[in-house]
């Protein structure tokens, strides 16, 4: 899994965000970044994706723990989706996804 630097071409900048705002992000929990060897912190596109969604809540004015919330929310009822999905396709398979 390839990863993005706070501060390098990814990360935060790839946001248009701050080490601050990912930092903050990490301190509420939603994101859990890897350490590289010199320190820095790495995260995947993954996590990048889902930052986003978190930078686009607050710019609207939700409250970071808020905003953290929710994108968890979010996360968790999409992957319930999937899941439902799949039970439903494995328990008939004549259905289409």
């Amino acid at each position: 899994m390839r990863s993005m630097r706070d501060d390098g071409p990814g990360g935060g900048n790839a946001l248009g965000t701050t080490r601050g705002f990912l930092r903050a992000l990490g301190e509420a929990r939603l994101v859990t970044p890897l350490s590289s060897e010199g320190g820095r912190r790495r995260y995947s596109r993954y996590q990048l994706r889902i930052a986003a969604r978190a930078r686009e809540l607050v710019d609207q004015g939700t409250p970071i723990e808020a905003a953290c919330r929710i994108v968890l929310l979010e996360d968790q009822l999409e992957e319930a989706q999937r899941i439902n999905a799949e039970n439903r396709r494995s328990s008939n398979p004549t259905i289409a996804a």
